[in-house]
């Protein structure tokens, strides 16, 4: 005779209102939390320092931004396979080869630079510095995802992810920025690869909270479902789409208003214009995990969405820093909500087996957009007229929202229901959908 039954979250305790007290305080968070906001700090600082350490040896910015988009290109196409082979042989056997090859990877793309190689070895070494950038805010998320599993406070973790994320975003380029100009041009990237080595492996070996591997093992322990790829979950590939949009916010957000505060003769008021954009972007997170949603993760990325294709379709229309401020900050208020609740989704369409995978699909379509998006930006900015990089915002936010809420079918929670038999071969209980 067999039964359905139902759990709590382990290590969660309950609440009818979940916040981020209540989520920093899940048993065993903190060990894999710091080391884990050390590992990704490198990953904000890689792109900047790229494009500093090659315009210095080259004295080109667009040789600079081409070998830091094939960077990004390879990060974005190996970053899912990264998940995948974590997900199969768990975190640590990734980590400890992967952050060991990243090291190597820049330290002969410096060597490179400083040795005035040609430009085709530099892209070459991009490759696989790009290829075996270490993917920490995906296996942070998968390991909320073990800790809190059908929790309300899923969405406070996707929130405080979110908000982790937009702080490296602000405190790494600074870091990579003062290193170049202040210490040496190669600085930054012997940084990144030096903190990379050290924060992987600080990560790695918090051994009790990566996902176990397997997790879809059978009753009886030995027979076990054969792993399928998180890209053939339909609503994973719309996610794709969705933040491949995003991306091409991001990428074309750091072009233009580069281009338009120099175009007015201000070029310092880029990092104003751009730190705007990103402290609405955190704000926004940071209100959005404190709230007990009671509307469903799909309709409230439908509707995130919609904001953020009609905020970035203002950002071309803006003609003065005092505008463009503002609606970089609306904009940066909308990409928030978007990027947490797609997060969220993850959660009820992937199996457990599949989860860092997908995380890194997701955010493999954000590098991927934003290194199409600085290319197309800054090709506009330079053959058409001052600002038309903001178009790229629009149109890949608004060709996303048609995709999204065309196929927003997909997005449903895949249904789940197991049974065990009772007496013998108990597995652990599970939520039932």
């Amino acid at each position: 005779m067999a039964s359905t039954v139902t759990s709590e979250s382990p290590g969660t305790p309950v609440s009818s209102r979940p916040g981020y007290g209540q989520l920093l305080r899940t048993r065993g968070a903190w060990t894999f939390l710091l080391p884990g906001f050390a590992a990704r700090q490198p990953f904000a600082m890689l792109t900047i320092s790229i494009v500093l350490l090659v315009q210095h040896t080259t004295g080109s910015y667009g040789a600079a931004g081409a070998v830091a988009a094939v960077t990004g290109v390879s990060l974005a196409l190996f970053a899912p396979f990264t998940g995948r082979l974590a997900d199969r042989h768990g975190q640590r056997a990734v980590l400890l080869p992967g952050v060991l090859l990243h090291t190597l990877a820049g330290l002969s793309l410096t060597a490179l630079a400083l040795s005035d190689a040609p430009l085709w070895a530099l892209f070459v070494a991009a490759v696989p510095t790009g290829a075996s950038v270490p993917q920490i805010g995906p296996m942070v998320r998968a390991r909320w995802g073990v800790k809190l599993q059908d929790s309300p406070l899923m969405t406070t973790a996707a929130a405080f992810e979110s908000v982790t994320d937009e702080l490296t975003f602000v405190f790494g380029p600074l870091l990579a920025t003062a290193l170049c100009t202040a210490v040496d041009p190669a600085a930054g990237l012997l940084t990144e690869a030096a903190l990379t080595l050290v924060g992987g492996l600080l990560f790695a070996a918090q051994r009790g909270t990566q996902p176990a591997v397997g997790a879809d093992a059978g009753v009886d322990g030995h027979a076990r479902v054969k792993h399928a790829s998180a890209l053939s979950v339909p609503g994973v590939r719309v996610l794709i789409v969705a933040f491949l949009g995003i991306g091409a916010v991001f990428g074309g957000m750091q072009v233009s208003l580069a281009a338009f505060s120099e175009s007015i003769g201000e070029p310092g008021l880029n990092g104003v214009l751009y730190g705007t954009f990103a402290a609405g972007n955190m704000l926004s997170g940071v209100v959005c995990g404190a709230i007990a949603w009671k509307v469903a993760p799909r309709r409230r990325l439908v509707v995130a969405y919609g904001a953020l294709g009609l905020a970035a379709s203002g950002l071309w229309a803006a003609q003065s820093v005092v505008v463009l401020a503002g609606v970089g900050l609306l904009v940066g208020v909308c990409i928030a909500p978007a990027l947490i609740t797609g997060y969220t989704l993850v959660d009820g369409l992937v199996p457990a087996g599949a989860r860092t995978e997908a995380f890194t699909w997701l955010t493999g379509a954000v590098a991927l957009g934003q290194a199409a998006a600085v290319m197309v930006a800054g090709q506009m900015e330079d053959r058409l007229w001052d600002g038309a990089g903001f178009l790229v915002p629009m149109g890949g936010t608004l060709l996303a929202l048609a995709t999204l809420v065309t196929l927003r079918s997909r997005l449903s929670p895949r249904v789940v229901s197991r049974t065990v038999a009772r007496g013998v071969g108990h597995r652990v209980p599970v939520a039932v959908d």
